[in-house]
């Protein structure tokens, strides 16, 4: 599905949900990015300092969700949460573009900030460091890996009938069932 919204045309397809709950219990959502996806799991990345990373210490569980309205189709995702080594995590963060290390430099992600001229001197000064010196090591930047228990396919019809279609791990492989609208 992922190949057919890219060839649609759906922009930014590998954008998606990313729905924690913290120490009390208490969720939480935003948008990510999906950085992978093979057998090991859904991969995407932060910071573990952040407040979706210390949610994933605190309950290392989680749901994805990515929306494609051009074909009419989501695709939902449930299950548990590992951080990748060290390395795997260093390694993911200096394959993308210096301004994806400039951004991982540029501060303390979630944490409160004094004032915009306070970001925009973090971002420039980070910016000067990840075009200095591209393999920088950002130490909290972390990939984490969900392993998904859960994995629904909608597709919306016209008539409302939609479609659902819904495959759970077991003991035994994958189960598949179609669900109710």
């Amino acid at each position: 599905w992922f190949a057919q919204a890219v060839a649609a045309g759906q922009p930014e397809p590998h954008t998606m949900s990313l729905a924690t709950a913290d120490e009390e219990g208490r969720p939480d959502v935003r948008i990510v990015m999906l950085h992978g996806a093979d057998p090991d799991g859904w991969s995407f990345a932060t910071h573990a300092t952040s407040r979706k990373g210390r949610a994933l210490e605190a309950r290392p569980y989680a749901a994805l969700a990515f929306y494609w309205p051009v074909l009419g189709r989501q695709v939902r995702v449930r299950g548990p949460v590992a951080p990748a080594p060290y390395e795997e995590s260093q390694a993911d963060l200096h394959a993308r573009s210096t301004g994806a290390l400039a951004a991982a430099l540029t501060g303390r992600q979630s944490e409160e900030l004094a004032s915009a001229d306070a970001l925009r001197d973090a971002s420039a000064a980070a910016w000067a460091r990840a075009r200095e010196n591209p393999a920088e090591p950002a130490p909290t930047w972390t990939l984490y890996r969900l392993r998904p228990d859960t994995v629904e396919f909608f597709q919306g019809a016209a008539d409302r009938a939609h479609i659902r279609l819904e495959y759970r791990s077991t003991e035994f492989g994958w189960s598949r069932a179609l669900l109710w609208p």
